[in-house]
């Protein structure tokens, strides 16, 4: 016969034991709870995502423009730049070229707060979901300025400048991006412009004082030419010289001693400077040349273009959020293991 400690030994690893088969009868008893939860948390997850908010997202890639793109402002800042050239004495290190100028100034506005915020501004979409409360009027301009995401070029994982934008539709989102991309591109068209102009008045300025300095150095000359020979012509006239006294070429005399060259020369030559004027060397006429140009004044085109695409937006195939399926399946799931611990607890006890 069997002790009695090993009979309470027994009776407690038979009560530890788990029934497997108790288990799956208790829950195939309790199959319409756990099909019934399920199916009811699958339906509320379906309606859920027809209430919610959706979410559509669409993503443009860009590059630098061409030549062709920038149209007249090409031309024009390439001008200021070979100007710059000519005038600079000093070696001018290498510049980026005019179209890389041109796109870092439409990444920064394709980046900037201002832009995005300007653009939901002038929108409909924005406009037709205010609620005229100025909070959440507020609110609502924030939560669309962080729908435009910018992300910067990463030459070293071979990653170009990318925007996406999230709207409620699919339309909306391919429609807004390509807005937003030509906004911010007049945006900075207006700001290259801006900045030619300023150019172009600074280096007007800047010729038209260096033409003037010249003037004035060949004025300076000349009037110290005429000077020397009218001194010469009467020391020549007081001295009674009407031959040349001198083997020296003349214009290797000093000023002191021009009457040597005698009355008829000095004359003729007083004559000649009188009628000539003063005269200026190349740099002059070339300066003057240029100056004529640019008191012309910039030539503005207001819709040159920026950039350009290498992944151009289109309408997004597959919805960002609400992820449908993901949440019927997710909240079925649920409802199955609330159903299962339902059957659990409604079993019948021994």
């Amino acid at each position: 016969m069997k002790t009695e400690p090993e009979a309470l030994s027994r009776s407690a690893t038979v009560d530890n034991e788990l029934d497997i088969r108790g288990l799956c009868c208790t829950l195939w008893r309790g199959k319409p709870w756990i099909i019934g939860l399920a199916l009811l948390f699958i339906a509320v997850a379906f309606i859920y995502s027809l209430l919610v908010k959706q979410e559509w997202s669409t993503t443009a890639i860009t590059d630098r423009p061409t030549v062709n793109m920038l149209g007249g402002y090409y031309s024009q800042q390439q001008f200021l730049r070979n100007l710059d050239a000519r005038t600079s004495s000093m070696a001018v290190a290498p510049q980026p070229t005019v179209m890389e100028d041109a796109y870092q100034e439409f990444a920064m506005q394709l980046s900037a707060y201002d832009t995005r915020r300007d653009f939901w501004l002038q929108t409909d979409y924005y406009q037709h979901r205010k609620s005229g409360n100025s909070k959440n009027d507020a609110a609502l301009l924030d939560e669309m300025v962080n729908n435009i995401q910018f992300t910067a070029a990463d030459a070293t994982k071979n990653i170009n400048d990318t925007v996406r934008l999230v709207a409620e539709t699919a339309a909306d989102a391919n429609n807004l991006l390509r807005q937003y991309v030509a906004f911010a591109s007049q945006r900075s068209a207006r700001h290259l412009n801006e900045e030619l102009t300023g150019a172009w008045a600074a280096r007007t300025i800047q010729l038209k004082a260096q033409v003037k300095r010249q003037e004035a150095v060949a004025k300076a000359i000349y009037d110290r030419q005429i000077n020397a020979v009218q001194q010469g012509l009467k020391i020549a006239q007081q001295q009674g010289i009407n031959q040349t006294k001198t083997d020296t070429p003349s214009e290797q005399l000093p000023d002191s001693e021009l009457f040597l060259l005698g009355r008829p020369m000095l004359q003729a030559r007083l004559e000649n400077l009188e009628a000539s004027g003063p005269s200026y060397d190349l740099d002059y006429d070339q300066n003057r040349a240029m100056l004529s140009t640019l008191d012309v004044g910039p030539t503005l085109d207001a819709k040159f273009q920026t950039y350009r695409y290498l992944r151009t937006p289109e309408e997004p195939v597959k919805r960002d959020s609400p992820r449908r399926l993901f949440l019927m399946i997710m909240w079925g799931a649920v409802g199955a293991l609330i159903g299962a611990g339902v059957a659990l607890v409604r079993r019948p006890r021994a």
